[in-house]
């Protein structure tokens, strides 16, 4: 049996571009999703930060440099500029490499900048009371 597990993270990327005409789903810069893992027509699930909307799509290359998310064609409706998003992708496993697997998680600021590119999340600390 194989697991479902998180590859790879675009950890709140700032929405620079909405193109509802736009044929493709969601323009990354070529340099992030190299940094993260990720490729072209990778499906990707997108966690809106800003308003809560989550949605799948597909991703398609943005010009290297240019510091673009670009959300594009039906996908334009679930966000709007300066929205602040996650973006991931998800691998299968089986038990051996489950249990070896460590995520590509790319942090940004806000200007898109990458800030720190981790292979762990901290485990969670419960807030005393």
């Amino acid at each position: 049996m194989n697991k479902t597990l998180l590859k790879s993270k675009l950890h709140r990327i700032n929405v620079t571009q909405v193109e509802l005409d736009y044929e493709g789903s969601c323009a990354v810069d070529k340099d992030f999703l190299e940094a993260a893992g990720m490729q072209e027509y990778e499906r990707v699930d997108v966690y809106n930060v800003s308003n809560g909307e989550r949605f799948s799509t597909y991703l398609i290359l943005a010009e290297s440099g240019s510091k673009t998310l670009s959300v594009n064609g039906a996908a334009a409706h679930k966000v709007s500029i300066d929205d602040v998003v996650i973006i991931c992708t998800y691998g299968s496993y089986d038990k051996d490499e489950a249990r070896s697997h460590h995520p590509t998680l790319v942090y940004f600021d806000k200007e898109n900048n990458i800030i720190d590119i981790k292979n762990s999340i901290p485990e969670q600390k419960l807030k005393s009371v």
